[in-house]
């Protein structure tokens, strides 16, 4: 399914349905009185935070969405049928915005979370509720009142524990991959994760939520790649595992350009708690890794540890550090 994390739509709610003129006609009886029923309610528009959703492309597709109309009153007293209300399924992680695109409305946190975005229109009053001492056979109705109707703009942001961030090609989405049930494609060139991916691992019977987005470079605060499509989607995370290739030439230098794109992004992304792993172990002999991780680890104030996502050690020794850094 296609990736898409920003839409905008427009929604409208059923008319509330007209009351009842009507005034009673039977044999015998000449002069009935007044017998019209009140109009049905108008169907809501309401959107509904759902589980298994993780884009919202069925948005670009249908872009008007309209709730059913109230029925009409009718004789004998009768109420028109309210009509039903539209359901619109979201990802987890949505946000609503007015048609600016500036002004929050409503932000979803919880599966089966509910928001009547636009609220249907009142029935319309029968006759029979102008019924009274001084007027028997009252002719007056009232009309059911208009739906609300709005031009909105969802914006998904992924919510997630740990956000992976790193370099194109440094391992993050063959991380994820062997340590979630998330499925990524997986490649050895630049840019072959193009969407953000989630997964979830278990460990000691906890679990955590991990997002890979694609990887960042040079300039991608300013629109440079992929990645900062994608940077909101980790706005939201606990933590960060930066993700970096240890047989690069200067890792410092690959550390370094990653720190700078989420400080230009936003300097509260760029505070977030950090855990850097060195990818590729596997791919360097013991001395060369040491020697690495001592010169790299100066100065380096966050956590440091070694993996190759190749070996089985290296994937329980990060599940529990994941762990930690979720809690």
């Amino acid at each position: 399914m296609k990736f898409l994390d920003q839409v905008k739509i427009y929604v409208k709610a059923g008319n509330g349905g007209d009351g009842s003129p009507s005034f009673r006609r039977e044999k015998f009886i000449e002069y009935g009185g007044p017998d019209g029923g009140d109009g049905g309610k108008g169907g809501s528009v309401i959107l509904k935070a759902e589980q298994n959703l993780n884009t919202l492309i069925d948005y670009r597709y249908q872009q008007h969405h309209k709730a059913q109309r109230g029925e009409n009153g009718a004789g004998q007293n009768k109420t028109g049928k309210s009509g039903n209300n539209l359901i619109l399924k979201v990802p987890l992680g949505t946000q609503v915005f007015e048609e600016d695109n500036k002004t929050l409305i409503y932000d979803f946190l919880k599966i089966g979370e509910e928001f009547v975005v636009a609220l249907g229109g009142k029935g319309g009053l029968g006759n029979t509720r102008f019924k009274s001492s001084t007027n028997r056979a009252p002719r007056k109705f009232t009309k059911g009142t208009k739906g609300e109707e709005f031009t909105i703009c969802l914006q998904l942001k992924t919510i997630a524990d740990i956000g992976i961030i790193g370099l194109p090609n440094a391992g993050k989405s063959s991380l994820l991959a062997a340590i979630t049930n998330a499925n990524p494609k997986i490649a050895n060139y630049e840019f072959t994760t193009l969407n953000p991916n989630l997964g979830v691992a278990n460990y000691d019977n906890k679990e955590v939520t991990i997002a890979d987005i694609p990887g960042l470079v040079e300039g991608a605060h300013k629109g440079t790649g992929l990645g900062i499509q994608f940077l909101k989607h980790i706005e939201r995370c606990k933590s960060l595992l930066h993700m970096i290739d240890i047989t690069n030439d200067d890792i410092r230098k690959s550390y370094n350009q990653v720190k700078s794109e989420l400080k230009n992004y936003s300097s509260l992304l760029s505070k977030k708690k950090e855990l850097i792993v060195l990818n590729k172990t596997d791919l360097i002999d013991k001395k060369k890794m040491k020697n690495i991780v001592n010169n790299f680890s100066k100065n380096i104030k966050s956590e440091i540890i070694t993996i190759s996502t190749l070996e089985k050690k290296s994937i329980s020794k990060i599940k529990a550090k994941l762990i930690s850094y979720a809690s």
